[in-house]
């Protein structure tokens, strides 16, 4: 038995998969722009030997995925996700002085946008006549923060936000699903799972984190500890429903480390010592792989 060959199939049975899901895809809207953007952005903010440091890039990926059920759509499948982590770890990882690559569901939570209200357009803004606006003075120095933070990021070229709706259209009819008829049966197709092909095929030399959101604290670290070995990431940020904005478990190969928000601080976040924690473990990453390049387990 080649046991080689053998260890090597399901891998190469998920990459078929992928092949076919992008194949089946239409062309990625406005892709030729946002490449150029991408290229641009990474060649600007990639390692320069002249730095002590060395400048550090990151993908955040932040938001939901919404299925719509029609191609013009009026039903669709959604899961839970307000974006809130991914807006609070870009700003942690900008303070940090990373530039980030910020690949937002449009709608969700944004940088420097978690303090205003839920609708700021309405809310933070007041007439004083009838031709001029203001910001209302009970918002002032929420919105000129976020204004001038935002913008500090994107002029100095830091910040790169790309938005995203939905999945690939072709899974979609094109006109509304009647329901006149009766009870609506539907089967529905999993999307290939991508982490373990970004880990070894797209970016194998990046350092990779996934998070893991649960209902049941009770399989939270057990599932977290599968992904980890699973898909090869070099941390998994494990969070409950109910306590996530309170307090993760970080999951490497090395052990499991709690991480809290610190509540003698008002205000106080808890992706503040999160990022903190990932910073120092890609830093070692980096350290470990200048004397062993071919090294990918997390030290």
């Amino acid at each position: 038995m080649d046991a080689t060959k053998n260890s090597e199939a399901p891998q190469e049975t998920l990459n078929t998969e992928i092949e076919s899901f992008f194949d089946s895809a239409p062309p990625l809207r406005d892709g030729l722009n946002i490449s150029r953007k991408l290229m641009a952005f990474i060649e600007r903010n990639s390692l320069s030997p002249e730095s002590e440091r060395g400048d550090r890039v990151v993908c955040v990926t932040s938001g939901g995925t919404t299925v719509p059920l029609e191609q013009r759509c009026v039903r669709f499948i959604d899961n839970f996700s307000s974006g809130h982590r991914g807006a609070a770890s870009t700003e942690y990882f900008l303070k940090s002085r990373y530039s980030v690559i910020f690949l937002y569901r449009r709608g969700t939570c944004q940088p420097y946008c978690r303090s205003l209200p839920d609708d700021p357009l309405l809310e933070c803004f007041e007439s004083t006549n009838a031709s001029n606006i203001q910001v209302s003075q009970s918002h002032s120095e929420e919105v000129k923060r976020a204004i001038s933070e935002h913008h500090a990021a994107v002029a100095g070229g830091l910040l790169l936000k790309l938005p995203f709706t939905t999945i690939f259209e072709y899974l979609q009819v094109e006109h509304k699903i009647q329901s006149g008829s009766g009870p609506l049966d539907m089967r529905l197709v999993q999307v290939p799972k991508m982490l373990s092909v970004l880990r070894k095929v797209w970016a194998p030399m990046a350092f990779c984190i996934s998070f893991k959101l649960e209902t049941d604290s009770k399989i939270l670290l057990e599932k977290a500890d599968m992904a980890l070995k699973k898909y090869g990431m070099h941390a998994v940020v494990a969070n409950e429903l109910l306590t996530r904005k309170e307090e993760v478990v970080v999951v490497t190969s090395s052990g499991k480390i709690s991480v809290r928000r610190d509540k003698t601080q008002a205000g106080a976040d808890v992706e503040d010592p999160l990022i903190k924690l990932l910073e120092e473990r890609h830093s070692a990453y980096i350290e470990y792989s200048m004397f062993d390049p071919s090294a990918t387990s997390d030290r």
